[in-house]
């Protein structure tokens, strides 16, 4: 192992981007085999219901309903058939989205939250409608629940004589403040009769999530009523009464971003069956495991994810969705024991990155901390990659620069798993750390709501707090503390280098800067969101970096997709003009044909590699050793 000091070495795990096709495929029988892809090349399983999509298919046996990308139609397919075809009906312009259906056998139809932009594009309709599967002319889709702002999770009981789902309205979240419904069918498919499960007592504030029919007809679901934590409860339906099955201070679900979550299912699916899989996170780490909720027990499975998404149970084994500081996202098919409570195989089934665990070597593995917030007795989290590279090592006597990651925004977790992002940067001598400021998921409704009329504030507040608090530990050195952030979490780097002066440099992609332009362009979702976070209207001036722009005193590279509707390329022109004007070295990266979040591999590759040597010039004072070109650099070159 050689000493390295104040330069980038070249390393293994270099960066690369790939655009996901959103292809369907099947397991194949042997594990040598490749997977079979279920639905043609030239179609696309994704929806763009709520913007973020998610719930684009469901299968019964050997059919397959989709929505397809390009029209956002949905679409039939029998497994090993022909071409799919339509069945819902042909709107042009991909104006009614549908997601998060499921099958209803009883009347041969599928069930499905529709989105309607036919009238409003800011303002869709959104309802649960019935599409008749029968073959023959596609009919108008059937309405069974509306009035409300957003549905989600419409679920039918075993017995065909019940469903049950989710539905909230403006101006709260679905993780804010929610209903859960049940509805009774009529002879004739329609809902006779409905009754409030969860969520209508205006003295108890809670948000369920995800309901589930066991195979004996019983509603589970997942609320944070009362202690704040999303834990599994059941509802008594001849009572109307909800009862916790299992209590922790843990969270067993998330932040409904995107529709189809699961987390957790029914072991074997049979009538007598009285056991769920589950996963809960606490404490920065997921934990998943099987839970009698007869007995009221819970019996840990050991496997080697730290980070479970999505839970779905088959007769005789668990896929799960997950990762860890050592593999990459992947799906998992875990074997249980003839009693079903442990894990006796673990197989990997699809990885999104199968060839990186050989530099497993290399990878600098994630530490959990927690740190002290600008408000007393107050702690926040985040996670520290410190510098790792096999085969160099830096002088004893240097402590390493910081990259500080503001996340991806509100309500989202950062999650202490494999990521090529950051290992990029740990590799080349860097430490990094992943914020999970308040307002994140994963720690309990407080927690969550530190953010309400706080944004610009709290978040900033930790980002710097987590930075001063690893100079302080010396683990890292306090002269070259740096940010970056994307979109919303371009927004808090901007507003740390604004009216902060914890870092020495900063890197925006796509950041906000404008928060009054931001809430008159938010889709329907997140309409009221903003008014939540930000609160005032002089607060909405006050926080917003680009009427500060004489404020910034460090260092910023900005990069923009010439083609976002989210934040125009105004913002981040008005920025760089201003920090030029003022002679703070800065530079402004603007692609052709990008919108909000760069799709295109060799913008992706650039903006990492252009980060890299701006920080790295500016306060890193190294070399570089990558084969890397640097763009020219304002008041520096």
């Amino acid at each position: 192992m050689r000493n390295i000091s104040r330069k980038s070495v070249p390393h293994p795990i270099s960066f690369s981007s790939s655009r996901s096709s959103r292809a369907l495929v099947m397991e194949p029988v042997k594990v040598e085999d490749k997977p079979l892809d279920l639905i043609p090349a030239e179609f696309a399983a994704r929806t763009l219901a709520q913007e973020y999509g998610g719930g684009a298919f469901a299968v019964l046996e050997n059919m397959i309903i989709f929505s397809n990308y390009k029209d956002q139609r949905l679409y039939k397919q029998i497994i090993g058939g022909h071409s799919p075809v339509p069945i819902s009906p042909d709107y042009s312009e991909s104006v009614v989205r549908y997601a998060d259906g499921v099958f209803d056998p009883h009347f041969n139809r599928y069930l499905t939250v529709m989105e309607d932009h036919r009238k409003s594009s800011l303002n869709p309709i959104t309802s649960i409608v019935a599409i008749n599967l029968n073959d023959g002319n596609i009919q108008e889709p059937k309405e069974l629940v509306s009035g409300n702002d957003f549905y989600a999770f419409p679920r039918v009981d075993p017995n065909k004589t019940r469903m049950a789902w989710v539905e909230w309205s403006h101006p709260n979240m679905p993780w804010d403040k929610a209903e859960l419904w049940v509805g009774y069918f009529s002879e004739n498919g329609d809902l006779c009769k409905r009754v409030c499960v969860a969520g209508g007592d205006p003295m108890l504030v809670e948000s369920p999530t995800e309901p589930k029919w066991s195979s004996n007809g019983e509603l589970f679901f997942i609320t944070d009523r009362k202690s704040g934590f999303w834990n599994i409860y059941k509802w008594i339906e001849h009572k109307n009464e909800v009862v916790p099955v299992y209590s922790l201070n843990a969270e067993f679900s998330r932040a409904l971003w995107v529709f189809g979550i699961s987390s957790y299912d029914f072991v074997g699916k049979d009538g007598d069956n009285q056991k769920i899989v589950c996963s809960y996170r606490q404490n920065g780490r997921s934990y998943l495991g099987i839970l009698d909720y007869v007995q009221g027990s819970f019996s840990p499975l050991d496997i080697p994810f730290t980070d479970i998404s999505n839970i779905v149970s088959a007769s005789c084994c668990l896929y799960v969705e997950g990762a860890s500081g050592r593999q990459p996202l992947s799906v998992a098919k875990v074997i249980l024991d003839e009693k079903q409570s442990k894990a006796i195989e673990f197989l990997i089934i699809w990885s999104s990155s199968p060839d990186i665990t050989k530099y497993e070597p290399y990878f600098s593995l994630p530490e959990l901390i927690e740190f002290p917030t600008e408000n007393p007795g107050q702690n926040a989290y985040a996670y520290f990659y410190p510098p790792k590279n096999e085969s160099y090592q830096a002088p004893p006597d240097e402590k390493p620069p910081l990259l500080v990651k503001s996340h991806g925004g509100p309500t989202s977790e950062t999650r202490g798993v494999l990521d090529l992002n950051i290992q990029y940067w740990t590799s080349r001598g860097w430490a990094f750390v992943d914020v999970n400021y308040g307002g994140s998921t994963g720690y309990g409704r407080e927690y969550r709501e530190r953010l309400l009329g706080q944004w610009g504030i709290v978040d900033v507040n930790d980002c710097c707090s987590s930075a001063k608090f690893l100079a302080e530990s010396g683990k890292v050195d306090a002269q070259r503390l740096c940010i970056t952030g994307r979109s919303a979490g371009g927004y808090t780097t901007l507003a740390c280098l604004a009216f902060r002066d914890t870092f020495k440099a900063g890197a925006s992609l796509y950041g906000v800067a404008d928060l009054s332009a931001l809430k008159a362009e938010t889709h329907k979702f997140e309409s009221h969101y903003i008014d939540n976070l930000v609160g005032s209207e002089n607060a909405y001036y006050e926080r917003a970096p680009i009427n500060f722009v004489d404020k910034f005193t460090c260092p910023v590279i900005l990069f923009q997709g010439l083609e976002d509707k989210v934040v125009p390329p105004d913002q981040a022109r008005k920025i760089y003009k201003a920090l030029k004007e003022k002679g703070l070295p800065v530079a402004l990266v603007e692609y052709e044909g990008e919108q909000h979040g760069f799709r295109k591999a060799e913008n992706i590759k650039f903006t990492l590699e252009q980060q890299m040597m701006f920080l790295a010039r500016l306060v890193g004072h190294f070399e570089v050793a990558d084969a890397i070109s640097p763009i020219k650099i304002d008041n520096f070159d």
